[in-house]
């Protein structure tokens, strides 16, 4: 296995020890080298620029991360005859702010973010790819990933924040009336999709939807909610802050996860089992640093 990351915001020591790791920006003509060297047989993209409020600041740089990377990624995939291209997609921004919840992958797709556009586009190029020069690809939509190593003080989402808070008694900072809802999903069950998918075969129909599959649990769960669920599991309360909601960000988002389920895949992680071992791993890296 060999890894590639910038460490912009990753730690060497996440890399597993067997892993050949190589710094590199996937911007960097270079990879193409490294594609040519060791001729891979099957790509797992996870490098992005993943905030949308950065998006919505600044759409070039977003741009620049997301798809010239991607396509740099892509053209060594090609030129080698990668067998799979599993491409990290977003069910939280492709689908803008859905009519239909759960949200199925054939949903209309109408961003409401530049992050969310560059996710749709590079499905998109993946379809472009397979169609005129036969790349397999599959493309993985994610709900809100959250679990252990999520550095709570980069780019991890609420949950990693609110566990960190909680350990701190600093107050829980929550955008808008916290009602606003998200489908959560514990990183095991995330890597478990990403192995089923890697091996899968899907049906070859054509269009983007017959290639993607929603990961996530099925259910929205409200940011107040969760501070709830992180306050039980904490045994403490914490005072609630809240701020005018975001721009970019959507009300509401939780995803079908049907088409993948039928394959042979499910979650095996509840949202108290996920949150539990999350806020555990965090209070022991708090005790340790």
């Amino acid at each position: 296995m060999w890894v590639v990351d910038n460490l912009s915001n990753g730690k060497r020591g996440n890399v597993p020890p067997a892993a050949t790791f190589v710094e590199m920006d996937i911007r960097d003509r270079g990879i193409l080298d490294l594609f040519r060297e060791v001729r891979f047989d099957l790509v797992n993209h996870h490098a992005a620029q993943i905030d949308v409020r950065h998006s919505v600041a600044d759409p070039w740089h977003d741009a620049e991360v997301n798809l010239l990377g991607l396509l740099n990624l892509l053209e060594g995939s090609r030129e080698v005859g990668v067998r799979r291209f599993v491409f990290v997609s977003s069910g939280g921004v492709v689908y803008g702010e859905p009519q239909e919840l759960p949200t199925p992958e054939s949903a209309p797709k109408l961003p409401l973010s530049p992050y969310g556009v560059t996710k749709l586009t590079g499905e998109l190029y993946l379809n472009y790819y397979r169609e005129v020069h036969g790349m397999g690809y599959v493309a993985v939509r994610y709900g809100n990933v959250f679990g252990p190593r999520q550095d709570p003080h980069g780019e991890a989402g609420v949950v990693a924040i609110f566990c960190d808070r909680l350990q701190s008694g600093a107050p829980l900072t929550i955008f808008g009336d916290g009602e606003q809802t998200r489908d959560y999903i514990f990183v095991k069950d995330v890597v478990s999709a990403n192995m089923f998918v890697s091996e899968m075969e899907p049906a070859g129909r054509p269009g983007i939807d017959a290639l993607a599959f929603n990961v996530g649990r099925g259910e929205g769960v409200s940011v107040n909610r969760l501070a709830d669920v992180l306050e039980a599991i904490a045994g403490v309360g914490a005072e609630r802050e809240h701020r005018i909601a975001r721009p970019g960000e959507l009300r509401h988002s939780t995803l079908d996860p049907q088409r993948l389920n039928a394959h042979g895949w499910a979650c095996q992680w509840t949202l108290e089992e996920g949150l539990r071992e999350t806020f555990e791993h965090i209070a022991r890296e708090r005790e340790t640093s």
